[in-house]
């Protein structure tokens, strides 16, 4: 069974000038029920996750100021957005949904978070709207727990994953890799142990033969017994922030071929959705929906 963590406290609105992305956090699971995709029993809600589970990833300093609310101005302007009490209970709550994934997929073969993708969180920092890094926090709680002993994280939002490069800079039992705009947020860039830099507006051709090119070998190096995806939309031409030129239907073949990997070599996946800023909200939420319809189609 498809198993998606959604809480309704995930589209929480934010200040004046961010609420627009949030909206997809409601309309992803609406379309998906809407079609029939999915039911209600496919939909969990996490509660909040635990603060030891939090300290294996993040520096405790910065997680109780997070968490007290006394985080410093500058350090809140780098978020990107004023902190509230809310926004850090969703955090939370997107982290556990991910961490909660992981038991579904080694149930499933697959588990998805309607959220999360955090991946601009460092150990001891927040940037880009991520405070908490979900599949860093879920991946430290694999290994910690013995679940896991080799993980591979595939990052293909359009923008570098760097807190999770950062934080996994020292792990060798966690291979990060990601493909990403090169001319893009975060400017500067933590090195992962491998990254793809692509040029603004790559296509379709040269996006897939790349990934098709790429991961079946890291596969092969790695020979990883759990995979985090974070499959962001913000490759998408239609992204008013990404500079590539992908299609809809190239990111569902991009999605279609990382799990078809995934599956085929029997490693549970946990995804994870990421960003996706094109200016009609229908276009995010179509190619957010390809992916757990691809999901569906492959495992169910």
């Amino acid at each position: 069974m498809l198993k998606i963590a959604y809480d309704p406290i995930y589209a929480h609105p934010l200040p004046p000038g961010h609420r627009f992305p949030m909206l997809k956090y409601e309309l992803i699971p609406a379309q998906l029920l809407h079609e029939g995709t999915i039911t209600e029993v496919n939909l969990f809600s996490p509660t909040e996750l635990d603060e030891a589970t939090i300290l294996f990833t993040h520096d405790k300093i910065y997680w109780q100021e997070l968490r007290d609310l006394p985080l410093p101005p500058k350090e809140q302007r780098r978020i990107g957005f004023p902190l509230s009490a809310q926004l850090v209970e969703r955090e939370i709550r997107i982290a556990k949904g991910t961490v909660d994934g992981c038991h579904y997929a080694f149930e499933h073969g697959i588990a998805f978070n309607v959220a999360g993708g955090t991946h601009h969180a460092g150990s001891n920092w927040g940037e880009g709207f991520c405070m908490l890094n979900d599949q860093a926090i879920a991946a430290n709680y694999l290994l910690n727990k013995d679940l896991a002993n080799s993980i591979l994280i595939i990052d293909l939002d359009v923008h570098q994953g760097n807190g999770t490069a950062q934080i996994f800079e020292q792990e060798s039992r966690v291979f990060t890799f990601s493909m990403h705009g090169d001319k893009n947020f975060p400017f500067h860039k933590e090195p992962s142990d491998l990254d793809l830099s692509l040029d603004d507006g790559i296509g379709d051709e040269a996006y897939l033969a790349l990934l098709k090119s790429t991961l079946p070998r890291l596969i092969d190096k790695c020979q990883p017994d759990f995979i985090f995806y974070l499959s962001g939309v913000d490759i998408l031409a239609s992204d008013k922030l990404g500079k590539l030129s992908v299609s809809r239907e190239g990111c569902k073949e991009r999605d279609r071929f990382v799990l078809e990997q995934c599956k085929g070599h029997g490693i549970p996946v946990q995804v994870s959705m990421g960003g996706g800023y094109s200016p009609n909200l229908k276009d995010i939420v179509e190619a957010h929906c390809n992916t757990f319809r691809v999901a569906n189609q492959l495992y169910f």
